[in-house]
């Protein structure tokens, strides 16, 4: 048994009220009665914890005294006192010294137990999954373009956040001095919600509730209690309120697009710079403005030519993408490209990333394929493209290899094809447009390409938050246990812990973003990303190159995570979904 999962069933046991195992130095915890005490309670005997305590608690240092712990225990950021270990066998005197004494020995079982490096195991070149998917069954991969087969570097943000911010200036006659709010980088997140009409971005959980602390007007954070006030005393979202089904309701849009990280940071710019400058204003007509202001970006072509000129700086891991192609070719799969992209664009990049012969991977390639529409209507017929982009006029009744098609819809692609069921896997970025309709109208296995996990996995393997994290999990099993005591020094113990709690998550945090923390959680919750990420993608990953880690026959198990009312009895993230796999040496070479 490892000694992460001796940690867990330790910090269960004592959750649940029960005796907790030794520590590595052999000291006898407060919960544990093994020999006869001073009670009279024997090991043949049930022993109340509050009746037979064992541990006395260190004095509280006055209050807004910082001192330095003597050795590391428990989280980082956690004060001096609070991370001091200490032992004895003279009894605590009242509830208030016996809750001192549990914390104490829970700190010290996180700290002894806890082994150094317990999240190393993750990988960022792992592919997770949300449903079993056998790889063996699946016959044909399809792929989107952007941000699939091609990931782009962050100075293309930086590019479309200038362009359509001249255009809200020029074109739509906005204030100059909007000029002056230059690109940030690291301020939005992926999958955030706004509310169109207060101008608000808000970040909310799988419940539709809003995590407190992560409501922006602007550039600055709105305080809990005022957002209580806009909303009615509560920080649910009505489900008439959010988004619908593709993330844009009437009044409150979800950005699920990585190229909307830059129209986020320009509507949280130019909210700031009215409100800075107190110029009255309405933020639905910002709202309406900006947007077809990024649109304008895309349709006069700006983002393309950026590319096109300089595939170098702007196209990413092209070799890996080649890699990938060739190995899937190779074990005799069929592929497939539906990309909202032109031609032109495509060609251009795959070229530069595949070779000139990359349509010879492809057995069906389609652009401007005008997705979502393309998985749900059955209107647009597909049109030949000859390579100068020139439209034919002659009716599609069959798709064949090293042709060119344009539009046309999946009723008509699944007739001509025959491709259907799980023997098809299709890879995109956008868990709307790219993969609902496909998981939930046709049966598809699909794979989310979710670039951020990269880093968020590199985040969560640090020590610091692993030890973060469990100090802060064994603190709320602390909570949770001893939450009925009335007695009023207990009470004020329980605050503290409170307070506590709420630092170390807030802690937890910041390590991601400091404005909107991680895209996948909110404080306890999964976020509605994460929810539609697990609903809409059999499989994710941070790249299409984590394919190279796998064999082609390679079965995906999720985790059986316990249910609420289930006991923890075997933590099997150890054995499934978090470790890479090396059957093929692919990426250690290409790396």
């Amino acid at each position: 048994m490892s000694l992460k999962t001796v940690l867990s069933r330790s910090l269960w046991v004592w959750s649940q009220g029960g005796s907790v195992l030794r520590s590595t130095r052999e000291r006898t915890l407060s919960t544990c009665c093994g020999e006869k005490h001073g009670c009279g309670i024997t090991k043949a005997q049930s022993c109340d914890s509050s009746a037979c305590p064992a541990v006395e608690p260190q004095p509280r240092a006055p209050s807004g005294v910082n001192k330095k712990p003597d050795e590391p225990v428990g989280a980082p950021g956690v004060s001096g006192v609070r991370g001091r270990s200490y032992f004895t066998n003279a009894a605590p005197t009242d509830q208030k010294s016996l809750l001192w004494a549990k914390y104490h020995d829970m700190k010290r079982l996180v700290h002894e137990l806890i082994p150094p490096g317990a999240c190393s195991v993750l990988n960022p070149s792992a592919i997770y999954s949300n449903n079993e998917v056998s790889l063996a069954e699946v016959d044909i991969y399809g792929f989107d373009y952007d941000y699939t087969l091609a990931l782009y570097s962050n100075a293309l943000h930086t590019m479309i956040y200038n362009a359509a911010r001249g255009f809200l200036i020029d074109h739509f006659k906005y204030p100059q001095g909007i000029y002056k709010y230059d690109y940030i980088p690291n301020f939005a997140a992926r999958g955030l919600h706004y509310d169109i009409q207060k101008g608000l971005f808000m970040k909310i959980d799988a419940f539709h509730y809003i995590q407190p602390g992560t409501v922006y007007r602007g550039l600055s954070p709105v305080p809990d209690e005022e957002v209580l006030q806009l909303y009615g005393g509560t920080f649910h979202i009505p489900l008439e309120q959010d988004s619908g089904f593709y993330g844009k309701g009437p009044k409150v849009k979800q950005f699920m697009d990585i190229f909307s990280i830059p129209e986020m940071t320009l509507l949280a710019a130019a909210n700031d710079f009215f409100i800075t400058n107190e110029i009255d204003y309405d933020p639905v007509h910002l709202f309406k403005d900006v947007t077809e202001a990024v649109g304008m970006v895309h349709l006069k072509g700006y983002m393309y030519k950026w590319i096109m000129q300089d595939l170098d700086k702007y196209i990413l891991r092209g070799e890996e993408t080649e890699a990938v192609l060739n190995k899937l070719v190779d074990h005799g799969k069929k592929l497939f490209l539906i990309t909202n992209s032109p031609f032109a664009f495509v060609d251009k990049g795959m070229t530069h990333m595949v070779g000139k012969d990359w349509r010879d991977f492809f057995d069906v390639v389609i652009v401007q394929a005008d997705k979502p529409h393309f998985f749900t209507d059955c209107i647009k017929p597909f049109r030949r493209q000859d390579n100068d982009g020139a439209l034919r006029w002659d009716k599609i009744k069959s798709l064949e290899k090293g042709e060119i098609y344009k539009q046309g819809n999946l009723f008509d692609f699944l007739r001509l094809t025959g491709w259907r069921g799980s023997k098809v896997l299709y890879f995109g970025d956008h868990l709307y447009s790219d993969l609902a309709d496909l998981t939930l109208r046709h049966g598809w296995r699909t794979g989310a390409i979710v670039p951020e996990l990269e880093q968020e996995t590199r985040i969560v393997s640090t020590s610091q938050y692993s030890t973060t994290l469990t100090w802060m999990q064994a603190l709320t099993g602390l909570l949770e246990r001893m939450q009925t005591n009335q007695d009023p020094g207990a009470r004020e113990v329980l605050q503290e812990w409170q307070q506590e709690r709420e630092e170390l998550r807030l802690m937890t945090k910041n390590l991601f973003n400091p404005h909107f923390g991680s895209i996948f959680r909110t404080c306890h919750n999964p976020t509605y990303f994460s929810r539609r990420l697990c609903r809409f993608s059999d499989l994710y990953m941070a790249s299409i190159s984590c394919l190279l880690n796998y064999d082609v026959s390679y079965t995906f198990y999720p985790r059986r995570t316990p249910l609420q009312h289930e006991a923890p009895l075997w933590m099997d993230q150890l054995c499934t979904g978090c470790r890479k796999t090396p059957h093929l040496e692919e990426m250690a070479q290409i790396r």
